[in-house]
Parts: C-alpha cells; structure tokens; sequence
C-alpha cells in the first residue's frame, strides 16, 4: 500500500466513522475505497468490519446521554444482535468467494435503496397515526436478529435497518433510538470481528488505519453529525455505493 493509498483508507474510516454513528453506511465508503487499492472482496470485507469495531466505541461513546435508562433494552436486543452477527459471519465464511462476489453487488444496491426511501418510509409511518410499544416485542427481536445476520455478513446499511426497526416498533426518540442503533451495531461488528480474527486472515494495515479513522469519525459524528443535511450525506452515500457495484461488476 502506497502512502497515497493508506491516507485513502484511512480518510475512508474517518468519513465511515461519522456515517455510521450518524445514519449508518459507513460501508460503502470504506468496501469500495480497499478493492480500489487492490483487497479482494472478502479479505476487504473482514478486514473492514475488524477495522470499524473501535469507530463504533467511539461513536456510542459521543451518543452515551442518550443511552440513559435503556440498559435493560440493549441488553435484551443486544442478545440478538450477538446471535444474528455470529450467524452472519459463519454464512461469509463458509460461501464460497465467487458466491460472495456474486451476492455483494445486490446487498450493495438494497443498502443504497434503503437510504434513499428512508425518509418516505419515516413519513408514510407517521402518517398511519400508529403508536409504537414501548418496548420491543418478539417481532423488534426477530427483526434485530436478522439485521445481525445481514450485519455479520456484510454491514453496509445494517444501521439504516435498525433504525427503521426500532423506529416502527418503539416509542422512543429518534436520538435515543440512534445510540441505541450504534450499540447493537457495534456489538454485531465486535462479534463478527472476533469471529474472522479467530479463522481467516486479516490485512491488519488496512484494518488498522481504518480504526484509527473510525475512532475520530465517531466523535465526529457525535458531536456534530447532526447538523449535515440529510440530502447530501445521503447523496454521497448512493454515490459511492454505485461506485462498488459499478467495480465488483466490472471486475467480476
């Protein structure tokens, strides 16, 4: 890796570190900018979540006011984000590469549609006049398992997806359903994290400046995240992540 290279991924984790803690996404800046320098698609996968696991410390760390009075929440859907996030780590494991590179793509183009529609689903939802529970039931459960399997597997939009979740099914405040999203998120990246460590090679330079940047992203995001207009961070995450399908496709 070239110096170039290296301030590149490292920039990638800083800007996936402030994604992630604000909407979630960071993925698809940091996938597409290490197969841009040359990780094939699962090595960049694996090494990624590895490197993400400090940013989204840091980032619940910056969102920590918010978690007041939810320990008993995330410690109930916590366990799912375990579960989900162990599954979804054996299931890249133990797919071939090319089913990998064939599946990616796909995942890439849902997570981008998912940040584009967020915003309408948000609306539609509130206009059903529909009063959520205060407390997630087997169906918040089952849903965040599931966003850990997705999470585990690859990550990209995972926190989109718990912030929908939780948004539908909770009664709570989008800012504390954020800091909740960052831990369960956080949680599915240490656990995949430390499954991949265990079996499977990790490219540690890239891995390390990726958490370097994640750990500054996160703060970033923490404090000043919510001043970004939604439109452009959305826009700049579509963008990149037309750029990844645009590579695995072209390089497939």
């Amino acid at each position: 890796m070239t110096g170039w290279e290296a301030l590149a991924v490292a920039l990638a984790g800083l800007a996936a570190g402030t994604i992630n803690t604000v909407v979630g996404s960071g993925t698809l800046i940091t996938f597409p900018v290490l197969l841009a320098v040359g990780y094939p698609p699962v090595l960049a996968n694996v090494s990624n979540t590895v490197g993400l696991v400090p940013g989204s410390l840091s980032g619940a760390i910056g969102y920590r006011a918010e978690l007041a009075g939810q320990r008993r929440r995330l410690l109930r859907l916590g366990s799912a984000s375990v579960l989900g996030a162990g599954l979804g780590a054996a299931a890249l494991l133990l797919a071939p590469a090319s089913a990998f590179r064939a599946v990616v793509p796909v995942l890439i183009g849902l997570a981008c549609v998912l940040v584009v529609v967020q915003p309408r689903v948000s609306r539609w939802l509130a206009s059903r006049g529909r009063t959520p529970a205060e407390h997630g039931g087997p169906l918040l459960y089952a849903g965040v398992l599931g966003a850990g399997v997705y999470g585990g597997y690859f990550g990209a939009a995972q926190g989109v997806l718990l912030i929908a979740l939780m948004g539908l099914l909770l009664d709570e405040d989008l800012h504390r359903i954020n800091a909740a999203k960052n831990v369960l998120a956080g949680l599915v990246n240490l656990v995949a994290a430390l499954v991949f460590i265990a079996v499977t090679d990790i490219a540690w330079q890239a891995a390390g400046l990726i958490a370097l940047g994640s750990i500054v992203g996160g703060q970033v995001g923490g404090r000043f995240g919510r001043r970004i207009p939604p439109p452009v961070l959305r826009g700049v995450i579509v963008a990149v992540g037309v750029v990844a399908v645009a590579k695995l496709l072209l390089t497939g």
